[in-house]
Formats: structure tokens, C-alpha cells, sequence
């Protein structure tokens, strides 16, 4: 049996959504910035799409701004106020468990001259809203916080710093790459100025992605080259791509509470199982506030790249955590931030349930997954030591 429970990972593109973007690939090919009728065919079509985008997340079409993707998204916005407007202040505020692609940006930008705060998050991953604020200073210009975490799927309280940003006149960005399509998104009533998306996370294709810009708001461009995206961002429209992300996002949107329910309980299942089935195991994150998809574990006593490749053999996909950082040996620096230890951050597994994800999917994974934390733990030094300490 194959199980793929890496959906936190990437996703499949929906058939729905393929059938949309093929006409794009050959019948309608035109370039969209081209003035005779195939061109103007594309056009139409990315001007359709974003309006689809907008209205998912209560924003204006002339809002929304497609790129390559997520990471593309997330360097324009950090970047992009960080230049222009750094004669209000070269301050920036981020937390300690957001992806890569932020705080490598952050990191980049204070060689610049830029300073940056991360701010703790509490065990669940929730950002310190006390820190955050007594982090703020008169220079500070930005605010970029994820919506929910890649790692731990713990949703932040958005809403709230969206607040805070907002009345101490800070531009507040998001990285919304993991929540789109799963948690309910409004701009305007939680006081967003930037906003990341990839359409490849709900089921749209890979190398696009989408950056809303609040109307006023007016970063520096990261890319040039070209009068596309309304003299913002050059380079020719990836218009198949661009259609497959409206209408991922717009199907996701459409049935996101019956996705929402039906993947929940897979995974509230799954979660109880293994706590009944595997001793020694810690559920990383809180769960009052978290995407439905999401169980981050440690196995105490075994190395997650044993489980995992483990599980591969058997046919089971799954995460030892960000998949941008999946080649690396270092710890989650998410997990370490909840404050988790070293030895146990090793031991975790990322398991993301997906739309089409089943009961019968998940009871072979809880069979196998046992037999495989049972047959590691013979083999670790750690685990001999701890059943001698109990016999004795």
C-alpha cells in the first residue's frame, strides 16, 4: 500500500485544476502581454484568476500579485518594505519558528544594516504577543509573523498582531503558504498589508505563488525586467500556472470545512492510536489552535531519518520536518524553540493528512509504524539503557 502523508510537504495538482490549465499549454498559448487576440485570450484569463484570488481572501483584485511561489513572495515583502522604507526605521520583528525563506531574508538584510528581533513563541508555538510587543521600537517597520507553522501546525493569533501592528503604524506581513485553503483568511478584518501563498500546498501546480499587496502599501521590486504585473514584477506570465492557482484556491475555499472535518478526525484518530500503541513519545505543538492536517512526533530513543526511511520501504511518505530544510542533520529550530530538547527533536516525524487520505491508509501506517519504533528501539544504545534502569 502506498501512503502519502506528506501533504505540509506539497501536494498533488487536483484534476479540476488540471483540466482548467491545459487549454493554456497549447490552444490559448499566447504571451499575456502580447496585444493581438491570443495574447489578449491569456490576459483575460490571468485577470479572471485574479479576481478569484482576491475575492478568497476579501481582497482587490489590483491587490494581488502573482510570482514563482512562496519563497519568491516572502523575499519581495521583507525585502521590499525593509528598502522602501528605510527612512522610517531599519527595524524588523519576526518570530523564532518561521520558514526559511523569512528568516533567511531577515538574516540577509542585517548585512545591510537592518536589525531584526525574533521573537519566542510558548510551547504550543505561539507567538509571545507580550514579547512582541515590548519588542516594538520607533524604528521598527515591519512585522512579518507566519499564519500557521510548517513544522508543528500551530495557527497564529493573526488577527491579534495584525492588531497590534496596526495601531503602532508598523506594516504586518504574513506567510499564509501552509493555511490557504484550510484556515479562514480576511486582509481586511485581521489587518494584513502582505500576504505569501503557493499554489502548490492546496493542490494547485508548483512554481507559482501569489503576494497581496494592500492598496498603499509600496514595497521596492525584487524583480525587473518587464512592465508585467502592473510595472511591479517582470517576467512573462506563467498563465497555465497562474489559472491551476485560482482554481485550487478557489476549490479549496469551496470545500474547506468538509476537508477541514474528514482530515481532522483521520489525524485525531491517528494521534490517539499512537498514544496507545508507542511508549515514549512527546506530540510537539499544542493543538487548540492548529491545522487540522498536522501531527509532529517524537519518538524518544530513535532517529527520525531511521523512521523515515524506514517507512519509505514500506510505502509510507512522510517528514522529519520542513521540507525546504529536509537534506540538512540539524534539529528543528521550531521544535527547539517550543523548547523542546536536542536528543528529542531528532526523533520527530511530520505526518500532514491530505483530502484523499483514508481510514485503511492510516491503520497500515499505525501497523507499520509500530513494528518500526519496536525494531529501532532494540538497536539504540539510549533505549537498552533506559529498560536496564527499569529492571533494576
Amino acid at each position: 500500500m502506498n501512503v502519502y502523508l506528506d501533504h505540509s510537504a506539497t501536494t498533488y495538482v487536483d484534476e479540476d485544476v488540471l483540466e482548467a490549465m491545459m487549454p493554456y499549454f497549447h490552444d490559448h498559448f499566447g504571451n499575456a502581454s502580447s496585444q493581438h487576440t491570443l495574447g489578449q485570450e491569456a490576459m483575460n484569463a490571468v485577470d479572471r484568476a485574479r479576481e478569484a484570488v482576491a475575492k478568497a481572501i476579501n481582497a482587490r483584485p489590483s491587490e494581488i500579485y502573482f510570482t514563482s511561489g512562496g519563497t519568491e513572495s516572502d523575499n519581495w515583502a521583507i525585502k521590499g518594505i525593509a528598502h522602501a522604507y528605510a527612512s522610517k526605521g531599519k527595524h524588523i520583528i519576526t518570530s523564532a519558528v518561521e520558514h526559511h525563506a523569512v528568516l533567511h531574508t531577515c538574516e540577509q538584510l542585517t548585512k545591510e544594516g537592518y536589525e531584526v528581533t525574533y521573537v519566542p513563541v510558548h510551547p504550543s508555538g505561539e507567538v509571545d504577543l507580550d514579547a512582541l510587543k515590548a519588542a516594538i521600537r520607533p524604528d521598527t517597520v515591519l512585522i512579518t509573523v507566519m499564519y500557521a507553522n510548517n513544522e508543528i501546525g500551530t495557527i497564529q493569533p493573526i488577527e491579534e498582531i495584525g492588531r497590534i501592528a496596526k495601531e503602532h503604524k508598523i506594516f504586518f506581513h504574513t506567510d499564509a503558504v501552509q493555511a490557504m485553503g484550510v484556515c479562514d483568511i480576511d486582509v481586511k478584518a485581521q489587518n494584513i498589508d502582505l500576504l505569501s501563498m503557493s499554489a502548490h500546498k492546496f493542490y494547485g501546480p508548483k512554481g507559482v505563488g501569489v503576494l497581496y499587496i494592500r492598496n498603499g502599501v509600496k514595497p521596492d521590486k525584487l524583480i525587473i525586467g518587464g512592465a508585467q504585473e502592473r510595472s511591479m514584477r517582470g517576467g512573462t506570465y506563467n498563465t497555465p500556472g497562474i489559472v491551476g492557482c485560482a482554481a485550487a484556491l478557489t476549490k479549496a475555499v469551496a470545500h474547506r470545512e468538509e476537508n477541514n472535518a474528514k482530515i481532522a478526525a483521520l489525524r485525531d484518530y491517528f494521534v490517539e492510536q499512537v498514544k496507545a500503541r508507542i511508549p515514549y513519545i512527546v506530540i510537539n505543538g499544542g493543538f487548540e489552535h492548529r491545522l487540522p492536517n498536522n501531527a509532529n512526533i517524537s519518538f524518544l530513543y530513535v532517529e527520525g531519518e531511521s523512521i523515515l526511511l524506514s517507512l519509505d520501504l514500506e510505502g509510507i511518505q512522510a517528514s522529519s520536518g520542513s521540507a525546504c530544510s529536509s537534506g540538512s542533520l540539524d534539529p528543528s529550530h521550531v521544535l527547539l524553540a517550543t523548547g523542546l530538547p536536542v536528543e528529542n527533536a531528532h526523533g520527530s516525524i511530520r505526518f500532514s493528512f491530505g483530502k484523499d487520505n483514508t481510514k485503511e491508509q492510516v491503520d497500515y501506517t499505525l501497523e507499520v509504524l509500530e513494528r518500526t519504533i519496536a525494531r529501532l528501539r532494540e538497536w539504540s544504545p539510549l533505549y537498552a539503557d533506559l529498560k536496564k534502569s527499569k529492571e533494576n
